[in-house]
C-alpha cells in the first residue's frame, strides 16, 4: 500500500537533516533523489530501516538511473544492501550505463554483496555496457576471490564481450601479470574456460600471454593444451 503524505512526513522527520540536504544538493548532479536514496547515501541504517517499513518504493531511481541498492553497493554498504535485497530490491535493476547491483558488486569485487545478489536472483546472463557478464570485469580488475565465487555458480565461462573478449582474454590482455591474474586464469582454465578461444582477430590466449612476457601464464595454458 502507498505510504500516505502524513506518514512520509513523520519518516523524513526520522532522516538525518543532513541526509536531506546531501540529497538536494546532489540531485543537479545525478545524486540521492528519495528519502531511501538520502538515507542510503547517508548510511543510516535505521532510517532505511523505517522507509522499508512504510513501503516506499524500494526501486526508485536517481538521474542517473540508480536505484538505492546500486548506491548501497557503489558505497559498499553491506549492512544497508542487506536490508534492502532482503526487503525485495531489484538485484538485477540496472542504471543509466547498464550497472546493476550484482553486475557492480562482480565488476569491483564487492564480495558480501555479490553473494547477497547470488542469493537472492541475480541474473548471470546480465551484460554491462561492453557486452560483457559480470565475470569478465571481475577478471580485467584481478578479483581472485569474485572470479572464485562466479566459477562456483553456471556463469558463462567463454561469453565474448563487444570487444571480442572472454573472461579468460582480459586477466591476460588488460592484467599485468602478476600474482592475482596469473591465478585468475588458473581458475578460469580449470573452472572450464576455452584455453584455445581466440579474440577477434584470431589471436589465442597463449599468443597473447607470450606476447606480453606473462610466462606463468604461459605456462597454465600450455599444460591446458592451448596452443599459440
Amino acid at each position: 500500500m502507498p505510504i500516505c503524505r502524513r506518514s512520509l512526513l513523520r519518516l523524513l522527520a526520522a532522516v538525518p537533516a543532513g541526509a536531506i540536504a546531501f540529497g538536494r544538493a546532489s540531485a543537479q548532479t545525478g545524486g540521492p533523489v528519495s528519502p531511501l536514496h538520502d538515507a542510503v547515501a547517508a548510511g543510516d541504517a535505521g532510517a532505511v530501516r523505517r522507509l522499508i517499513a512504510a513501503k516506499v518504493p524500494l526501486d526508485a531511481r536517481d538521474a542517473r538511473g540508480r536505484t538505492a541498492l546500486l548506491v548501497a553497493t557503489h558505497q559498499d554498504r553491506v549492512e544497508i544492501a542487506r536490508l534492502l535485497i532482503e526487503a525485495g530490491a531489484d538485484v538485477n535493476a540496472k542504471d543509466a550505463i547498464s550497472d546493476s547491483p550484482y553486475l557492480y558488486a562482480a565488476a569491483e569485487g564487492r564480495l558480501d554483496i555479490l553473494r547477497l545478489t547470488l542469493a537472492h536472483g541475480a541474473d548471470l546472463a546480465a551484460t554491462n555496457r561492453y557486452g560483457g557478464t559480470g565475470l569478465i570485469p571481475a577478471a580485467h580488475h584481478g578479483h581472485v576471490e569474485t572470479v572464485r565465487i562466479l566459477l562456483g555458480t553456471r556463469i558463462d565461462r567463454d561469453h565474448v564481450n563487444r570487444l571480442g573478449w572472454t573472461a579468460l582474454l582480459e586477466a591476460i590482455v588488460l592484467g599485468d601479470g602478476g600474482p592475482a591474474h596469473t591465478e585468475i586464469v588458473r581458475l578460469l582454465v580449470e573452472g572450464g574456460a576455452d584455453p584455445n578461444l581466440a579474440d577477434g582477430n584470431g589471436a589465442r590466449p597463449l599468443r597473447l600471454a607470450r606476447e606480453r612476457g606473462q610466462t606463468a601464464i604461459a605456462a597454465i595454458l600450455e599444460r591446458a593444451g592451448a596452443r599459440p
